[in-house]
């Protein structure tokens, strides 16, 4: 049996230790602050799914032999949460994002931290309440091991959760931190009245703009035309659940960024990915991006980064 470390009690990291305990792995849960889990075996991150006493909870990182260990935190917080992983079994970044102030991608982080560990991302177009609820989905596990691809591809899928390798960590890890990004603009786009011709516009190019962005910083193309780029992009910017979405639909209805997030308890990445990504693009043509960044950081007013977009000049596609 397979015993696996999920590091993280939010939403995402719950919900694959549930699909995991589902599978027959051996998996324990860390949290920063067990006391609320423990208590009655729920998550507040997931409300909904209870874990089973088959899940063990705990608020240590303590050095036992362990099969793979899923790094579930935010992509801002990785860097101290990952410091403290014991022992050397394999460890699988399944966060979103771009580090602010390194402009480190996920695999760049535990690199720097634990340069002789073998890593791989988990990305894709997944809802956690639906993978806790065991509904279909499918993810991409992204290293450039062809052996540790696949060994972790058996030990985290399963017959409602489909594991499709990719040797191309780049150009997945990139899909996952600037579909958010896109996705606030897709929101804002709604949220302002603009319709759906505009919002299917804007995924569009910001699809191409994805492109750009993986290609110039050594990804393939055809990973964003994956589930990594193209379907977690799809997923982002048209699912009501995605937190990135929402925020811009509030944003373009006239609330302030200060005012939505005062009313979350959830971490939405687009916010500090925006201007980290934008920042490791280095000159890159993200104008959906470079837009959404002026709007959040106060530079612009919706009305400015949507003149600015369609202002651009014309070109053929």
């Amino acid at each position: 049996m397979s015993s696996v470390l999920v590091v993280g009690a939010g939403a995402w990291g719950t919900a694959l230790a549930l699909h995991l305990a589902r599978e027959g792995r051996q998996v324990t849960l860390w949290a920063r602050n067990p006391a609320p889990v423990l208590a009655d075996r729920r998550s507040p991150r997931l409300p909904g799914h209870r874990l089973p006493d088959e899940i063990a909870v705990t608020g240590r990182l303590d050095d036992k032999p362990l099969d793979a260990a899923l790094l579930a935190v935010p992509v801002q917080h990785m860097a101290a949460v990952a410091a403290e992983l014991p022992g050397h079994a394999p460890v699988v970044a399944c966060a979103k994002g771009v580090e602010a102030g390194t402009l480190r991608l996920p695999l760049e982080i535990i690199a720097h931290l634990h340069p002789d560990r073998p890593a791989a991302v988990l990305t894709g177009p997944n809802f956690a309440h639906e993978v806790a609820a065991g509904l279909p989905a499918a993810a991409v596990l992204a290293a450039s091991d062809a052996g540790l691809r696949a060994g972790l591809a058996e030990m985290i899928g399963g017959p409602s959760f489909r594991i499709y390798g990719n040797d191309d960590p780049v150009g997945a890890q990139l899909g996952g931190a600037a579909k958010n990004v896109i996705a606030i603009a897709a929101g804002a786009v709604t949220g302002a009245g603009l319709g759906e011709n505009a919002r299917a516009a804007l995924i569009t190019r910001g699809l191409a703009e994805l492109g750009r962005l993986v290609t110039a910083l050594g990804g393939r193309a055809e990973t964003v035309a994956g589930l990594s780029g193209l379907g977690d992009l799809l997923l982002t910017c048209t699912g009501p659940g995605s937190r990135n979405y929402s925020l811009g639909l509030q944003l373009g209805q006239g609330m302030a960024l200060s005012a939505i997030l005062a009313n979350r308890d959830t971490v939405t990445e687009g916010v500090a990915t925006a201007p980290a990504l934008v920042a490791r693009a280095r000159g890159i043509d993200l104008p959906v991006c470079a837009a959404v960044a002026a709007l959040l950081d106060g530079r612009w007013r919706l009305e400015e980064a949507i003149a600015a977009l369609l202002a651009r000049p014309r070109r053929d596609e």
